[in-house]
Parts: C-alpha cells; sequence; structure tokens
C-alpha cells in the first residue's frame, strides 16, 4: 500500500461504519459462535467451529485493513474543488461518440468504486484516461473490450 491514498468523505465515514459494525457486532457474534461450537466436544470433526474460525480470521483481517486505510488515507471534499479538469472527486458527464450515449461518473478511490452507482476507481483504464483532461476534451479509452472515444461535457465538483 502507498503512503497515502485518496479517498472522498463519503467513503472515509463508510470506512469508519464498517470498522465500528466489524468491532462491535461481527467480532463478538463470532467470538460466541466459537465458545459454542467449542462446547460440542471433538473440534477435528466440527464444521460450525471451523466456520466460525474462518470467519473470524476473514474479520480479523479485514479490521487490520480498514485500520491500514484510515490512518494512510487523505479524504478529499469535491465540493471544495472547482474548475473544468478532472481530478479526484470529480463528477464527469462524458458523451460516447460511436454510440451517442451519456454516461455520467463520479471519480472516486478504489474502495469506493460501484459501477451500479456510477463511481468509478480513479486508478481504472476510465478513470486514468480521464485524470488531468478538461471540459471539451476528446479522449480515447482503452477498456477491457477495446476503445472507447469519448468527449467531456461536463465537469462537476458535487
Amino acid at each position: 500500500m502507498s503512503d497515502s491514498y485518496p479517498i472522498t468523505k463519503e467513503g472515509h465515514e463508510k470506512l469508519k461504519k464498517e470498522l465500528k459494525q466489524l468491532k462491535s457486532v461481527e467480532r463478538p457474534a463470532v467470538v460466541k459462535a466459537i465458545e459454542e461450537a467449542r462446547a460440542h466436544g471433538d473440534l477435528k470433526e466440527n464444521a460450525e467451529y471451523h466456520a466460525a474460525k474462518e470467519r473470524q480470521g476473514f474479520i480479523e483481517g479485514r479490521l487490520q485493513e480498514i485500520n491500514g486505510k484510515l490512518s494512510n488515507c487523505t479524504v478529499i471534499d469535491p465540493t471544495s474543488l472547482s474548475g473544468d479538469k478532472v481530478v479526484f472527486g470529480a463528477t464527469v458527464t462524458l458523451l460516447d461518440l460511436e454510440i451517442d450515449d451519456e454516461y455520467t461518473y463520479k471519480i472516486v478511490g478504489e474502495d469506493e468504486a460501484d459501477l451500479a452507482e456510477n463511481k468509478i476507481s480513479f486508478s481504472s483504464p476510465l478513470g486514468r484516461a480521464l485524470i488531468g483532461k478538461n471540459t471539451g476534451d476528446e479522449v480515447t479509452v482503452t477498456i477491457p473490450k477495446g476503445k472507447m472515444d469519448v468527449e467531456i461535457l461536463d465537469v462537476e465538483f458535487v
């Protein structure tokens, strides 16, 4: 992991909420499940015990990962930014020049990316191609299924 990575205010809050959920709900529940499974005797053939231990390992790993991310992130509030240049946190409206369709995406951190919510990572092929470009620029993006030509119609900071 790099020294610092960008995250939106919304993404930061989401990570803190997940951390709280893991610490206050998930971790105590898995500890209880392990205790109950132990009470059933022979641990070698106890599937509940092994499943609970595996879940505990996942939870502890995720806790460590989130703590690391929270301590190494730079929180960026897009509403404090302005201009016509695409930067982290910008909401960008694009025109696909081949099929004449418009798309709007918010450029976010890797943990926040969610195509269903029109949020793309700054490190994705499209995110990397857009960063540093301006309203009106035409950009060719290499995507998994080939190339895509887009024009940047608008850059907003919301």
